[in-house]
């Protein structure tokens, strides 16, 4: 199984820790009867109505407006992004942060130090976050960093904080599968398949908002305990 010049089947140092934290979450989201499994065969996606209230939604899109830069990535092998939207990392230990965190931890049963801190994003019109994978190549140059931060990334989590106008879905090309931004709505999905490889059926966009604004919140998980940079 390939990805463009990357072996996947050949670059797995991770493979047991994701095969097996794909069964703790797939698990746990299926005796849970507030989830909705998206029905694709090919990479595991979930999704939670109203996980935040409109109240959560509000603060933490004024919290997300603190502290938002225009966003980094991993450049690709042209030294392109086409990333545009702007983000921050709002902060760790205010106990509201903290309060979201453990609600998804708990959602999920990731022990909570696995989890990098949450990720505030926020797009205008015209913004967007083109076609990439949340797992990492482990080929690639930041691999021993990330290796030593806590490895591969396991689960991604994001929820919706905004109506959005028109535009800014999070879409599964792939898959033909594009999620609305619904004011609330948690979106998880498992970034390896089940048995424990990268899947490269997870690659995904944040499409352009063509009108209004979305802000979201992210949440990834790694394979051990996360160590920040």
């Amino acid at each position: 199984m390939k990805t463009g010049d990357y072996d996947i089947l050949a670059n797995a140092p991770d493979k047991g820790p994701l095969a097996r934290l794909g069964i703790v979450v797939r698990t746990r989201l299926a005796a849970n009867p507030k989830v909705y499994k998206v029905p694709v065969d090919k990479a595991e996606i979930f999704v939670v109505g109203e996980f935040l209230s409109p109240a959560e939604c509000v603060r933490l899109r004024e919290m997300i407006d603190a502290v938002a830069r225009p966003s980094p990535a991993y450049l690709d092998a042209e030294g392109k992004t086409g990333r545009t939207s702007y983000t921050g990392d709002v902060d760790p230990h205010d106990p509201f942060v903290l309060k979201i965190q453990r609600r998804i931890d708990d959602l999920l049963g990731i022990p909570g130090e696995y989890g990098e801190t949450i990720q505030g994003q926020r797009y205008s019109a015209g913004q967007q976050f083109p076609s990439h994978f949340d797992w990492f190549r482990t080929d690639a140059a930041y691999w021993p960093e990330q290796q030593k931060g806590g490895g591969q990334r396991s689960w991604t989590t994001m929820v919706f904080l905004n109506e959005v106008e028109e535009g800014g879905k999070t879409e599964f090309p792939a898959l033909g599968v594009a999620i609305e931004p619904t004011p609330g709505a948690l979106l998880a999905w498992n970034n390896a398949t089940p048995e424990g490889y990268s899947n490269e059926w997870t690659m995904h966009a944040g499409t352009p908002v063509t009108k209004g604004i979305k802000y979201i919140i992210t949440r990834w998980y790694r394979t051990r305990r996360w160590a920040a940079e």
